[in-house]
């Protein structure tokens, strides 16, 4: 038997990162951890409700510019009770990236261009 833990997203500027999480999604940090050498750092974001968490990772040696998330269709879900009041948020913010209003949800898109996709708890 398996249940879900996490899930990890590298992020380039991990200031940013939580900064756009906890404003865009209201996640908040429940643990980190930094390597003693300080290569990396990992913190786990909660939603204060489920046993999820989203884990960040910075990495101080990624040479490259920005990740490859290829065609970017792997995605984060979030159910949220107040589809209309998000909605808003994200326009607010900026950070809507696509919408499919026959399906009823759409997409915000992280510092990092990871996609979240956001919808209508039923």
């Amino acid at each position: 038997m398996f249940t879900f833990n996490h899930y990890n997203f590298n992020v380039s500027d991990l200031e940013r990162s939580l900064k756009f999480y906890e404003e865009a999604l209201g996640l908040k940090e429940a643990r980190s951890k930094t390597a003693e050498d300080g290569r990396y750092r990992i913190v786990f974001l909660t939603d204060g409700v489920s046993d999820f968490r989203l884990e960040l990772t910075w990495l101080r040696d990624w040479e490259k510019e920005g990740y490859d998330l290829g065609d970017n269709e792997m995605h984060l879900a979030m159910v949220t009770d107040d589809f209309e009041a998000a909605h808003e948020l994200h326009e607010r913010l900026g950070c809507i990236c696509y919408e499919n209003h026959a399906m009823g949800v759409y997409f915000i898109e992280d510092p990092d261009e990871y996609w979240i996709e956001i919808v209508r708890k039923k």
